[in-house]
């Protein structure tokens, strides 16, 4: 069961990661996004695909600044969890993070063990250049939002934890 690849994600893919990703938005770990949305940033997705062809994690990597990018929608199939898929697709988001010129990675999680193993600290009342910010704040992604920890996506995110890498 321990083998599988990372890739890039196609557009056949989109209803595959809806399929992976909506249970844990069910249980309300992950935050759903919309199917036209999944679309417009599936150049985004890197995949772990199964021997089979099955889908069984995918991850995201959103760059939000000229430094800074957010993993986004890391999900790994139940059956699969502890065989290493997380760590892998984490690895590629990495990977082409620094292949971007990115410095630092953002991700709001429940899951703070996972991200804490990789590097990740939680980010406390960090704060960005105030330059910056005024740059940000213009932004209507969610993802920017939440690492500015603005009160507008608070009754979205109540639980999760922002963190960051350094990488």
């Amino acid at each position: 069961m321990t083998e599988f690849h990372v890739r890039r994600a196609r557009t056949n893919d989109v209803p595959k990661i809806i399929e992976l990703v909506e249970p844990l938005v069910q249980r309300r770990i992950l935050l759903g996004k919309e199917r036209v949305d999944l679309y417009g940033a599936v150049q985004e997705f890197r995949v772990a695909e199964a021997p089979d062809g099955r889908l069984v994690g995918a991850g995201a990597l959103h760059v939000m600044w000229e430094d800074l990018g957010e993993v986004r929608t890391l999900a790994v199939d139940d059956a699969w969890l502890g065989h290493g898929v997380g760590h892998a697709l984490l690895a590629a988001l990495e990977q082409e993070a620094r292949e971007l010129g990115l410095s630092r990675l953002f991700c709001l999680t429940f899951e703070t063990g996972f991200f804490g193993r990789h590097g990740f600290v939680d980010m406390g009342s960090e704060t960005v250049d105030p330059s910056v910010y005024a740059e940000l704040v213009r932004s209507n992604d969610e993802g920017v939002a939440e690492f500015l920890d603005l009160a507008r996506v608070k009754q979205n995110t109540l639980g999760n934890t922002r963190m960051l890498k350094h990488l």
